[in-house]
């Protein structure tokens, strides 16, 4: 099993550009302990969810289904504009990002 580490959020300020043709703003990255490719793959993902869905719980519940699919579970998403959080992760898999005003914290666990 991979070593969990406890994560806190922290700014990187890094940025990734977002699904392949989409015209919605610019994915930043907060912090991320993944791979580049796990990377874009998460942006992707939320942006195809953000795409779909308008309520926040919906947008979290298709990031997660998409992960699970993929990535096998045990993957946990919050979404939102407002929130605290503390959690531990598998490493190499966490990333915490906004797209525009919505922050996305996805973590396998």
């Amino acid at each position: 099993m991979s070593e969990k580490l406890d994560t806190t959020s922290t700014s990187t300020d890094a940025g990734i550009g977002g699904a392949a043709g989409a015209a919605g703003p610019k994915a930043i990255i907060k912090n991320v302990d993944m791979s580049e490719e796990m990377q874009q793959e998460s942006v992707d993902v939320a942006s195809a969810a953000l795409e779909k869905y308008n309520i926040e719980k919906d947008i979290a519940a298709q990031i997660k289904k998409e992960f699970d699919r993929r990535h096998g579970p045990t993957w946990h998403v919050v979404v939102g504009k407002n929130f605290g959080s503390y959690v531990t992760h598998e490493t190499k898999h966490f990333i915490y990002f906004y797209i525009g005003s919505l922050a996305i914290l996805v973590w396998k666990s």
